[in-house]
């Protein structure tokens, strides 16, 4: 990998990714600025053992719901792609992020608030909601089978949260538009090509491929990207909706992980086979770059393993509010004074 910064932040993750990607410009470090610290709450905070107490919190859930993951990990991305990580897909409110339509479907909160309750009790105005929803979110993508990637902590709430402030793109959106949306949040197309591997668990709403399915483009035909034995037994499960109230089935997002919820290379496999359910992860192989991540990782596990370590952290680092910005909510769903802004 040619390296598009030359200052180390964490000699780890650098010397991991450095078997990765041989030809692909990437980040090998946090982006600047990086406001946040290893072991925040160890060292500088009275909640010595705050991580703990949030991985104890996450195994429970886990082994109850195996599909907290892939929940966490799209409420991590709905936060952290919208204002920066500040928890404020969190906040309630009748006009507030997670009421958006790109936002529908959305999991976890429960998670998140129990987590905060009893780190309320153990160590009240500590530890932010913040920097709960990204332990939280390493920890349960670990349980799967991920890797435990460092997470630098020190963040805190934000104190607004409205419905207007979401621009997630379409999952039907071309490569380069899905590489320009990442470059918006200080990304790189390693970062692209990793973090759509959060796809190798999960589901969707057929609504969100029946254009690939159907009539894509609008040319009344399937998405000639789409291997056709894979489209037939896709559109079994999402039938064209051509009456109101017709129901709007559940589909995995990858059938081979399907009702299991791990991480596996095969998602990237199904890439290669053309057997993509969104058409933004079929399209990591219209590009060069995309491409040669997409068989790396098919190749490998441990490569996106390494890849996904760095990529999850480079996310968690977007826009982080810290110091004297923002608050430490009591209650993840509320600002302190009880009103969303």
């Amino acid at each position: 990998m040619r390296r598009g910064q030359k200052s180390v932040f964490f000699p780890l993750l650098a010397i991991a990714l450095c078997l990765c990607i041989a030809n692909v410009d990437a980040g090998i470090t946090l982006q600047p600025p990086v406001k946040l610290k290893w072991h925040y709450y160890r060292q500088h905070t009275t909640c010595t053992y705050a991580e703990e107490f949030v991985r104890h919190q996450v195994e429970l859930f886990w082994k109850a719901d195996r599909s907290i993951t892939a929940k966490l990990l799209r409420l991590l991305y709905s936060d952290c792609f919208v204002t920066g990580c500040d928890a404020s897909i969190l906040l309630d409110g009748p006009d507030s992020e997670k009421t958006a339509p790109q936002n529908s479907g959305l999991g976890g909160f429960v998670a998140i608030d129990k987590i905060k309750e009893v780190l309320e009790i153990r160590c009240p105005g500590v530890v932010s909601c913040a920097d709960i929803l990204n332990l939280a979110t390493r920890d349960a993508v670990h349980l799967a089978g991920g890797p435990a990637y460092p997470v630098f902590t020190g963040r805190r709430d934000g104190v607004s949260s409205k419905a207007s402030t979401v621009d997630l793109p379409s999952p039907s959106i071309s490569g380069g538009e899905a590489l320009a949306y990442f470059k918006s949040r200080g990304l790189d197309v390693l970062d692209l090509g990793t973090l759509l591997g959060a796809h190798s668990m999960g589901r969707t709403h057929c609504r969100y491929i029946l254009d690939r399915l159907y009539n894509f483009n609008n040319t009344g035909r399937p998405d000639p990207s789409m291997n056709k034995a894979f489209a037939d037994q896709m559109r079994k499960q999402c039938p064209q909706r051509t009456k109101k109230g017709q129901s709007d089935p559940l589909v995995f997002l990858n059938p081979e992980s399907s009702s299991k919820y791990t991480f596996t290379e095969s998602f990237y496999k199904r890439v290669l086979s053309y057997q993509s359910v969104l058409g933004v992860d079929q399209q990591l192989l219209f590009s060069n770059d995309t491409l040669q991540i997409t068989q790396e990782f098919a190749g490998g596990f441990e490569y996106l393993r390494r890849s996904l370590a760095l990529s999850m952290s480079r996310m968690g680092n977007i826009n982080v509010l810290t110091g004297n910005a923002g608050e430490i909510r009591r209650n993840c769903r509320y600002i302190n004074d009880g009103k969303t802004q």
